[in-house]
């Protein structure tokens, strides 16, 4: 079971990488449980997904949404600037 993980900006600094695929543990069914477990493979993001948006499969996400084998998970931080 396979999820592919985007990362942008600056996440994507973060975590070292731009794209990923991460095996998904049977507990992690949520998009909340999918962002307690994100930083025990990526240690750079502890602490730092608190503002970002996700979206699953090009659609953005609540907690409460599920995360299932394919599923496409973009890791999106606030834009700023004007």
């Amino acid at each position: 079971m396979t999820i592919t993980v985007l990362y942008f900006a600056a996440i994507r600094d973060l975590a070292g990488i731009a794209e990923e695929q991460l095996a998904r543990p049977a507990n992690v069914r949520t998009l909340a449980d999918f962002q307690t477990y994100l930083p025990t493979v990526r240690p750079a993001l502890a602490g730092k997904l608190a503002g970002v948006r996700f979206a699953i499969n090009e659609t953005f996400a609540d907690p409460a949404e599920p995360v299932e084998d394919g599923d496409v998970v973009a890791i999106i931080p606030p834009v700023s600037g004007g």
